[in-house]
């Protein structure tokens, strides 16, 4: 059989043929006919070889699509958490822009937090009260310097805003948004997106929102991290609730019993989740008391520093409360969502129920700290406040799509299919004198911020200019009025509780011991003024210098420092 495979093979035969070989009987290798065709050429066999039958056409629905142009409006299409979390920053940092504030009280301590902690001298026993979830934050700007302000207040004005998305999220959802028909009157498809609109618009027009939002405090923040919960349970991102839970009960301590009683449920429910809730447990626990008790060996740190607000309520705590929270929305939205509570209770819709017992829950739990001798202000309930006005939105949007499809036995015939927009139209025009009056507060209070940052300007200007921050502190220890005290403990990089203020009975006394200070009052027509305090008198001749005042005049717009004689 190798002589099939050998070269020449069918030469060999028919020379055979020629010589007179007999053929044989049976056909084999020595048999007359060749085991191979005749050799052909490269040529001749690439001629000869039969066409190749062409390829079927592919059908249309196999076919490659044509590539899409990129155009903005595909892009949200695609992506509309990325398009709505672009357009939140980019209005946030508008907005800071445009407002020219500079961070609150206690925004200030937290900077000061961030700074300490980068700095390795992380020291909790000042003011401002004791809150993990800022830690979180400031603490990783730190890393950027000087650029951590800024990354505080772009980002905590950014969170804020998205409360109003989250809020209209969910009374969307609650107002039957998404399970609409093609063939539904048009008041009724657009009763989803009213009911949104109006609770986004409720959330950002609670009580002093704004001021909070560009004073760049958390409790904004808290309301965003509460309605994502909320938001991220109903549309069933478990590992997402348990997140912005955390984030909330980190941020205030009344969040806490509702993390616990879904932590309870996602443990039954959910079993693989159970490493998680056991994780989010430990973080909580950690934040309020491990890092108090590392840093100053108080765990209950932040509890001992609220007990000493002058803000709490003395008497009457339960009404004054309830007053507080009372006053954080307008009489309207409360009974547009009394109005949606009451159908939710007729109808048995137990997420409503739900989220209502949550809100009042949060008050009650707001009374017993109130009792227990915490401030209780009306801020800390911004988060039921916030859960009301988002069912004061489901009640826009039931007005909408359910007043006509009511059938009142007085009536002859039903309703119009618009009869639901007058009332609507009367329940935003009665908010209409309430909200031009608090976009007044709001401008005056803007008004007054903007001073208050020129003063922190100029502070900052003051330091510079008599020798620095490191030349002041080697004088004396420096206070100031206690409002500004963690505005001038941000510049000199120092703690909070280190810094005098003048309103505080501690430090009257202490001006009075011969311990060495520096003076630095803010004077009335702007700008500051320095007066070394008790100074030792080996550094009497090198602190005489800061003897001085920094003052705003008609020919100094910029400001002029003045060296004052005694």
């Amino acid at each position: 059989m190798q002589v099939r495979f050998l070269p020449g093979a069918s030469e060999a035969v028919y020379v055979g043929r020629r010589r007179g070989v007999r053929r044989s009987g049976r056909k084999g290798i020595l048999s007359g006919r060749p085991c191979y065709r005749p050799p052909l050429s490269v040529s001749e066999s690439t001629l000869e070889a039969p066409p190749l039958p062409p390829e079927p056409a592919a059908p249309q629905s196999q076919r490659a699509p044509e590539p899409v142009p990129w155009t903005l409006r595909l892009f949200v299409r695609r992506h509309p958490w990325w398009a709505t979390a672009v357009l939140i920053a980019l209005l946030s940092v508008l907005m800071v822009l445009y407002a020219r504030t500079r961070p609150s009280y206690d925004a200030y301590g937290w900077l000061v937090w961030g700074y300490q902690t980068v700095h390795l001298s992380l020291d909790l026993g000042g003011a401002p009260s004791w809150k993990p979830l800022t830690y979180l934050f400031t603490v990783p700007f730190a890393v950027f310097g000087h650029y951590e302000m800024w990354l505080w207040m772009f980002f905590s004005a950014g969170v804020a805003l998205a409360g109003a998305v989250f809020a209209g999220r969910i009374a969307y959802r609650l107002s039957g948004g998404g399970a609409m028909k093609p063939d539904d009157p048009p008041v009724v498809r657009y009763a989803p997106i009213a009911a949104a609109v109006f609770a986004g618009a409720a959330v950002l027009g609670l009580q002093d929102y704004m001021h909070y939002i560009l004073s760049f405090q958390s409790d904004p923040m808290l309301v965003t991290f509460v309605l994502a919960a909320i938001d991220m349970h109903m549309i069933g991102k478990y590992r997402w609730t348990l997140v912005f839970g955390v984030l909330a009960t980190l941020g205030r301590p009344e969040a806490g019993p509702w993390l616990a009683l879904w932590g309870l449920w996602a443990w039954i429910k959910l079993p693989s989740m159970r490493w998680m809730l056991v994780a989010g447990a430990l973080v909580v626990a950690f934040g309020w008391f491990g890092i108090p008790t590392i840093t100053n060996g108080r765990p209950l740190l932040a509890g001992d520093l609220a007990q000493k607000s002058p803000r709490a309520l003395r008497h009457n705590q339960f009404f004054g409360t309830l007053g507080r929270f009372k006053d954080l929305e307008y009489i309207p939205v409360w009974i547009a969502a009394l109005l949606t509570l009451v159908v939710a209770v007729v109808r048995r819709n137990r997420t409503i129920l739900v989220l209502a017992a949550g809100a009042v829950g949060w008050v009650i739990v707001e009374i017993a700290f109130a009792y227990h001798g915490w401030p209780a202000l009306g801020r800390y309930m911004f988060e039921p406040a916030a859960v009301g006005a988002v069912l004061a939105g489901v009640g826009v949007g039931l007005v909408l799509a359910e007043l006509p499809r009511l059938k009142l036995p007085q009536l002859s015939r039903a309703l119009p299919r618009w009869a639901g927009i007058p009332v609507v139209a009367v329940l935003v025009g009665t908010l209409v004198p309430g909200a031009v009056a608090r976009i007044r507060a709001e401008r005056q209070d803007l008004r007054h911020e903007r001073a208050r940052t020129h003063q922190i300007t100029l502070l900052q200007t003051t330091t510079n200019v008599v020798g620095g921050a490191r030349h002041v502190a080697n004088c004396g220890q420096p206070v100031t009025d206690v409002a500004y005290a963690s505005a001038l403990a941000w510049i000199y990089h120092r703690d909070v509780g280190s810094v005098g203020g003048f309103q505080q009975g501690v430090e009257k006394a202490e001006l009075r011991q011969n311990i060495p200070k520096v003076l630095i009052r803010p004077v009335a027509r702007g700008g500051w003024s320095v007066l070394p305090w008790h100074t030792r008198p080996s550094q009497i001749a090198r602190c005489s210098s800061l003897h001085a005042e920094y003052v705003v005049t008609s020919r100094h717009p910029a400001g002029v420092l003045v060296h004052l004689h005694r």
